[in-house]
This record gives structure tokens, C-alpha cells and sequence, in this order.
């Protein structure tokens, strides 16, 4: 019993110490107001919220202090969040760019390869057309002047298929070498 009495009286020989109030939803209404007008306390402006409020200037000061941090931090969460959303976006807008450029590049492939095969019958063409004058007539009925003019028409025709082909190529490939999609 001794030692529940020592321990009572030491209790209370320990200086009490001044601890802070809660504020009141009124006081805190109106720090937050005084705020909003300026986030940097003035002496002066100071004073008169304690008065005001019926609390230490040290405790308004505080106030002020912890609500500026509270407000960098809510500032940078939001900034953060912002940046995510924008990360988001281009990630997404990054993908569908990737597919875009696959598709894009498979219609070239497409038209690379029909450009390919359109040059290969037009050199097969142009052989053929070009080695018929040499060889004899192989068509009895025709006359000589006749197979001249069928091969003077492929010609015209394999001219003009060519004309198509490098429009074509042209209008892939751009001016500048590289392949334009307007």
C-alpha cells in the first residue's frame, strides 16, 4: 500500500502541463475562412485570431503551419493523380497507335507485294511482246502487218500499265521516300 501512495504522490508533484484544446467547428471555420484569404499568418493577424478565438497565438501559428503542409500534400496527391491520368492516356494512345502501325504495315505489305506481281507480268509481258517480232509468224491466218499491230497494241498496253504502276508506287511511297497515308 505504500508503494500505490508513492506513486499517487508522485503524480502529483509533476508540474501539469499546459496541454492544447481541441478546436471547436466554429474556430476551425473560421481559421480555415482566414485561410483562404492568406495562407501566410501575420503577427498582427495572429493576435487577433487568438483573441478572437480565445486560443494561444502559438496554438494559431501551429495551425496555420500544419494546414499549409496538409494543403502541399493534398496539392501533390492531386498533381499525382493528374500525372497518372496523363500516363494513362498516352499509354492507351500508345497502343492503339501500335495497331494502327501493324495494320498500316500490312496493307503496305499488301500493296508491296501486288506491286511486286504487276512487275513481274509486266517485265513477263514486255519479254514476250519484245521477243514476238523476232520469231516467225506462229499464227498462219494472221498476216505479218496484223501481228505487228496486236504487238504494237500490247505494247501500248503494257505502257500504260506501267504509267498505273509507278502513279501507284508513287502515291504509297511519296515524294520523299516515305510512305505517306492521306
Amino acid at each position: 500500500m505504500d508503494m500505490f501512495n508513492t506513486q499517487k504522490s508522485q503524480n502529483q508533484k509533476k508540474p501539469s502541463k499546459n496541454y492544447k484544446k481541441r478546436l471547436t467547428y466554429e474556430q476551425v471555420k473560421l481559421l480555415e475562412r482566414s485561410f483562404t484569404s492568406n495562407n501566410k499568418l501575420q503577427p498582427e493577424r495572429k493576435h487577433q485570431l487568438s483573441l478572437q478565438l480565445g486560443i494561444p497565438p502559438r496554438q494559431v501559428a501551429i495551425w496555420y503551419q500544419n494546414k499549409r503542409a496538409r494543403s502541399r500534400t493534398q496539392s501533390l496527391e492531386l498533381d499525382y493523380s493528374a500525372l497518372q491520368l496523363s500516363l494513362e492516356n498516352a499509354l492507351a494512345e500508345k497502343q492503339q497507335l501500335k495497331r494502327e502501325v501493324e495494320r498500316l504495315n500490312g496493307e503496305l505489305a499488301k500493296a508491296q507485294e501486288m506491286l511486286f506481281a504487276l512487275n513481274v507480268q509486266t517485265t513477263t509481258t514486255t519479254t514476250t511482246t519484245a521477243s514476238s517480232c523476232a520469231r516467225p509468224v506462229i499464227c498462219p491466218s494472221l498476216s505479218c502487218s496484223d501481228q505487228e499491230g496486236m504487238s504494237s497494241a500490247r505494247s501500248t498496253i503494257v505502257h500504260d500499265l506501267d504509267v498505273e504502276l509507278e502513279e501507284l508506287y508513287a502515291c504509297l511511297i511519296g515524294s520523299d521516300g516515305l510512305i505517306s497515308w492521306d
